[in-house]
């Protein structure tokens, strides 16, 4: 049974990873491409993870993939933030389609 559940959230996993994967084509700009991806891809990959740790439970394999899933969860979410800093330091224009640029008017002074 358990394995059973574990089959349908790595499913679940893979359906996020798919979901963050047109993300990355079908969103106008860098940063709306990072959100999704990160959010979708961080998810996907902790589900897919997750259910191979309920598979195979308490083996050093399985603890491996919580080791994994709290190593992705602190560094996905740094490492797309720097990417949109650095984006947006560097000048990559956003999308007509973005209302607004809250970042550049808080922080003028750091350019």
């Amino acid at each position: 049974m358990i394995s059973l559940i574990g089959i349908i959230v790595i499913a679940a996993g893979l359906l996020f990873d798919c979901v963050g994967c047109l993300g990355l084509i079908r969103l106008p700009d860098v940063y709306n491409r990072v959100q999704a991806s990160t959010k979708c891809v961080v998810f996907g990959t902790c589900c897919i993870l997750f259910g191979t740790f309920l598979i195979l439970r308490l083996s050093p394999s399985g603890i491996k993939c919580l080791l994994a899933i709290g190593f992705l969860l602190l560094t996905a979410p740094t490492a797309s933030h720097a990417l949109a800093r650095a984006a947006h330091k560097a000048g990559v224009p956003l999308s007509g389609k973005s209302i607004c640029d809250e970042y550049a008017s808080t922080h003028k002074e750091e350019k």
